[in-house]
């Protein structure tokens, strides 16, 4: 089963954001062919595009619908298969580092030296960490051909 193209009217993709967002997805469908995907992964993928191409939004509102599409492919991928594009896991995990382990370790330090104000200075920490444990996943996900050759940028 092949995987379709996006089709959008020329007259929605009147904004360079928008452009850039539809160039993307349509390197992502590129990328995919390369993939060995099950028919009912990419009968999903057909059913977002579907519902992409048919849609009659424009500008802000076209470009909501398509990053929503995007990232619903996207996570589809990553959740059923652990195909993800570059970087992916680095992003995802500087987020999480710094929510769950500098937050902590900041207010940690700042309640035993009794300044509260030293909260902050976990941020950091928990960023370095999350690019750590992200990047190794990358890797691997790389060494595993697990990765897309992308980097999800819009």
């Amino acid at each position: 089963m092949e995987i379709t193209q996006l089709n959008l009217n020329p007259e929605q993709i009147n904004n360079e954001k928008v452009n850039n967002l539809y160039n993307q997805i349509q390197e992502i469908i590129v990328k995919l062919h390369d993939k060995n995907l099950p028919s009912e992964t990419v009968l999903f993928i057909n059913q977002q595009i579907d519902a992409a191409s048919s849609s009659i939004l424009k500008d802000s509102q076209l470009r909501k619908f398509l990053k929503d599409k995007q990232n619903t492919i996207i996570k589809k991928l990553e959740t059923d298969h652990k195909i993800v594009p570059k970087n992916y896991y680095r992003n995802l995990w500087i987020a999480l580092g710094m929510s769950a382990f500098g937050l902590p370790l900041g207010l940690l330090l700042g309640l035993s030296i009794g300044n509260i104000g030293l909260m902050a200075i976990g941020l950091p920490i928990g960023l370095a960490i999350g690019a750590g444990v992200g990047s190794s996943m990358d890797k691997k996900a790389q060494q595993e051909g697990r990765q897309l050759d992308m980097e999800l940028k819009f």
